[in-house]
């Protein structure tokens, strides 16, 4: 077992073989980005950057994940995403044990925003 500590959380490492891929620039905002969302982790939480279009919330989740040996499955939201389509999706990270970022997560309806809280709950107990 490999541990990854940052701060205060201590993360096993997924030894996810994505293969030579590139990483990003380490920026301050990317390092702030990268301990708030582990110290979500360490209590077993989840996190939700937020800020403007085009400032990298995505790249530094999916560059987290790949840091710490994890896939992660980006799922562009819209409109159309059913509670359907969101059960199958997490039955899939379940099973593989992924990340998942789910972006434009504001366009997703408020009754399958309800039935992502659920799933999440039952998730985390």
């Amino acid at each position: 077992i490999v541990i990854i500590r940052q701060l205060n959380a201590a993360l096993e490492y997924g030894f996810e073989y994505m293969g030579a891929t590139t990483r990003l620039v380490i920026t301050p905002l990317t390092d702030r980005c990268w301990m708030t969302i582990t110290g979500a982790l360490r209590i077993k939480m989840g996190a939700a950057p937020a800020g403007p279009a085009g400032t990298g919330k995505t790249e530094s989740t999916k560059d987290l994940a790949k840091a710490l040996g994890k896939f992660c499955v980006v799922f562009n939201c819209s409109e159309q995403i059913t509670s359907k389509m969101i059960h199958k999706l997490f039955k899939g990270l379940a099973c593989v044990g992924a990340w998942s970022c789910l972006d434009e997560f504001n366009r997703i309806d408020i009754e399958v925003l309800s039935v992502i809280a659920q799933k999440i709950q039952i998730m985390r107990t």
